[in-house]
């Protein structure tokens, strides 16, 4: 008998839905739907790098993609669909009250940015998360950032929450809790919004929130009241176990079933963060670094608990038992910007079009065009023809050694210098900035052997493929499914559903394999080993000028 899952990709721009055959592997059909308020910048400001989404964002898209995606398929598909489960951006977290309501589906805090789910790319919390690195080092206890690379981040769980109360005394008194959006989804599609009694995700709870059971959970309260007062009392408010995706959340909730057309019998999961159910859709497995490459990236690594034994893994996004599959240590590190490198030249590029001379439609089909033409362009110039070089750092230094703080550089300019030099340097930029990442993953003992890639950027810029491929000196692989994200989401609702035994036979069964490989050109890698140092020396000369 047939029998189907749905996987659910909340990404930073849209939801989209994929309909599976959990036994075959096949697609049945899917479907995206993108958020109206966020489309129109609503409750963000770039310069100041706030960046928050409304939860009606999130639960309009969600029904849409759904209802969608099930439209497409043959008919009676939906009475056949045994499990779904979602991904989301991570970290990000948002106030709720004690129903588990968040705050801005609250009159009084509709439009209230404070009060709403703080995107993955927000920064600002970089003074909290100083605040709790200092603490961590000076408190007199443990040293609760040492599973999570040894620093924490802005982009994170206790920094963003902290930031919030600062600045903003209602959302301070109406927080009964905080929650990830990973965890809030499927609490909304079970009915259950008990922040005390529905299951938090290991994946966002051990890499975000400094959550490991070697301290018991979560952080103590001393060490909270310590970082600052205002974190008084939230730890009990919060959690102490946590579970792993291939687990069930609990049961579609009737309300939601009626809302999705599919029956109370349905399965809902336990959620994680996008990047790593993708990497699961894609093809993990110990020994391959698994990149997703967006806008920006997130660099993953599986291994077995004895290759790992007592080691942490320093200057990465930490290591936490079964976040990415259950049973093997999950590794992420990652940039904060990689795509948004490149579409950062092209708006900069673009900005006389920004005066209303042409409709949106033909700016955005003039954008696309030019980073095509960019791309083009610097394909066609060997490595090491231009002195331009550059930095990725336009949106801080995630991994290695996280430091949001770091600045963007392009160096080697003349009145030579062209757009497409410029362009060609950034592109390899985000290439050294990948390298330095697997470096820093291979100099602990971390095995790569395969790097495997997915996302918008592998399928879209073959350019950007192959640098990388010449870059780190390995073959890279595309996956062959451009959705990996809903993918992996479809194959852990395989999994928390008992369709199959565990999330590496839904792997076998439901995975698509790579459409591309991109080798390594020999004749350019020295061009590029001498350009990765001269990444390297700016990088350590923009660190010390500041």
């Amino acid at each position: 008998m047939d029998e189907h899952v749905i996987g659910i990709d909340f990404g930073t721009d849209s939801a989209r839905s994929l309909v599976m055959n959990a036994r075959s592997g096949e697609e049945l059909s899917q479907a995206v739907a993108g958020y109206p308020r966020w489309g129109e910048g609503l409750y963000c400001e770039p310069r100041e790098n706030r960046f928050r989404q409304h939860p009606l964002d999130h639960i309009e898209a969600l029904e849409t993609c759904v209802r969608e995606a099930l439209d497409g398929c043959p008919p009676g598909t939906a009475r056949s669909v045994r499990g779904i489960s979602a991904d989301t951006t991570g970290s990000t977290p948002g106030p709720v009250d004690a129903r588990g309501v968040p705050l801005s589906l609250h009159q009084e805090f509709a439009e209230n940015p404070n009060a709403m789910f703080m995107l993955w790319k927000d920064h600002t919390a970089v003074e909290e998360a100083e605040a709790i690195n200092l603490a961590a080092r000076t408190w007199g206890g443990p040293d609760f950032t040492i599973y999570s690379g040894g620093s924490y981040s802005s982009e994170w769980f206790w920094a963003k929450m902290l930031h919030a109360l600062r600045v903003d005394g209602a959302v301070r008194d109406a927080a009964f809790s905080w929650v990830e959006h990973c965890d809030w989804i499927p609490a909304l599609l079970t009915g259950n919004l008990d922040v005390l009694t529905f299951k938090r995700s290991r994946c966002a709870a051990g890499h975000k929130a400094m959550w490991n059971a070697s301290f018991g959970g979560l952080p103590p309260e001393e060490f909270l009241r310590g970082v600052d007062p205002l974190l008084s009392g939230v730890r009990q408010r919060l959690y102490v176990d946590t579970a792993t995706s291939d687990l069930p959340a609990g049961l579609l909730s009737p309300a939601w079933a009626d809302r999705l057309g599919l029956g109370t019998d349905v399965v809902v999961g336990v959620g994680a963060i996008d990047a790593h159910m993708a990497a699961v859709g894609g093809g993990i497995e110990p020994g391959t670094l698994a990149k997703v490459i967006g806008t920006s990236t997130c660099d993953m690594v599986v291994a077995p608990p004895a290759e790992i034994a007592d080691r942490r893994i320093l200057g990465i996004c930490g290591q936490v038992d079964g976040s990415i599959v259950p049973g093997l240590i999950g590794m992420e590190a990652g940039q904060s910007a990689f795509g948004d490198v490149y579409g950062w030249f092209a708006d900069l590029l673009m900005w006389p079009l920004e005066d209303g001379s042409i409709d949106e439609a033909d700016s955005s089909r003039v954008r696309e065009g030019l980073i095509d033409r960019l791309m083009t362009e610097a394909a066609r110039r060997p490595p090491g023809s231009s002195d331009t070089r550059a930095l990725d750092w336009l949106n801080g230094r995630r991994t290695p050694e996280a430091d949001l703080t770091l600045e963007a550089a392009v160096a080697g300019l003349s009145l030579g210098t062209d757009a497409v030099d410029i362009f060609g340097a950034l592109v390899e930029a985000t290439c050294y900035g990948a390298k330095a990442i697997a470096d820093k993953y291979e100099s602990q003992g971390i095995r790569i052997e395969r790097v495997l890639a997915m996302g918008g950027i592998p399928h879209r810029a073959p350019y950007v493929m192959q640098v990388l491929a010449d870059v780190f000196g390995k073959d890279v692989e595309v996956a062959a499914s451009e959705q990996t994200g809903a993918l992996g989401a479809a194959m852990f609702a395989a999994t928390a559903s008992g369709i199959h035994g565990d999330v590496l036979s839904a792997q076998k069964e439901m995975g698509h394999g790579f459409s591309r490989r991109f080798i390594p050109r020999p004749e350019y890698a020295g061009p590029y080993r001498q350009g990765y140092r001269r990444y390297l020396d700016l990088g350590r000369a923009m660190e010390s000028a500041r």
